[in-house]
């Protein structure tokens, strides 16, 4: 078994090398052509490739619960906030969210070949974790005009990815930023590292788990407090999706 997932995992990198490449130029060649709707939705094409590609090469199949949990509205806002496990769900999420999403990342990934040539031309939040405070105004400012407009912006409150069965240190710069625009903030549990562990090359098939919690409302909150709401729930909520990943009481 373990040669089969390795066979499909190789399969699985070649697939999203090869496709990434001609994806990525086209992105570059229609950019100054293409309003930012339509340059997210050109990019989450390929991201949707690698998905579907997941789920034909690998078997890992996602499982949504709580699609009516997300605003309505084409401009309603929201912060997603996401427990972050692997790759899988980065990929997943603008595969599965109905509005374009605004990642909040490091700028260094706008270097990487092809890839983030590509996200460079999409209307995100790139910032330099070296200098924190300017970074943190550049989200709040970046942040309520994308949210003006209807993208919702996406946050890994953890920070980076965390191992199945642990938790991080949630920090609040999501909650922050919706208390300062007021909008709303949206917790999802994912249950990707089942399927995809963390820093791990090797995947194996089965099914993930998205979770998407009820809007817990921002105006007059603490972000530390609103951020232990979120915290509580989506760690709750991963006991409940994959218990045998948590040890007992």
């Amino acid at each position: 078994m373990y040669l089969l997932n390795f066979l499909r995992s190789v399969l699985h990198t070649l697939f999203m090398a090869v496709t990434v490449i001609p994806w990525g130029l086209a992105v570059l060649i229609a950019a100054p052509f293409l309003n930012s709707t339509q340059i997210y939705w050109m990019c989450a094409g390929w991201l949707k490739l690698a998905v579907n590609g997941g789920t034909v090469i690998l078997g890992i199949k996602n499982h949504v619960i709580g699609f009516e949990n997300l605003p309505v509205g084409s401009t309603a806002p929201a912060v997603l906030l996401v427990k972050h496990q692997s790759t899988w769900e980065t990929f997943s999420m603008p595969a599965l969210m109905p509005h374009p999403l605004a990642y909040v990342f490091k700028k260094e990934l706008l270097y990487v070949p092809f890839f983030g040539w590509a996200m460079g031309r999409m209307d995100m939040i790139h910032i330099d974790r070296s200098k924190r405070a300017q970074a943190f105004n550049k989200v709040v400012e970046q942040g309520q005009r994308l949210l003006n407009q209807g993208t919702w912006v996406i946050m890994f409150p953890e920070g980076t990815r965390i191992p199945r069965g642990q938790k991080g240190t949630y920090k609040s710069g999501g909650t922050r930023l919706a208390v300062e625009t007021g909008a709303p903030v949206i917790p999802i549990a994912v249950s990707s590292a089942k399927c995809w562990p963390r820093k791990a090359f090797v995947k194996k098939p089965g099914t993930v788990e998205f979770s998407i919690g009820k809007p817990i409302p921002s105006a007059g909150r603490q972000p530390d407090e609103l951020m232990r709401e979120v915290e509580d729930w989506i760690e709750a909520e991963m006991r409940r999706l994959d218990p045998a990943a948590y040890p007992q009481g």
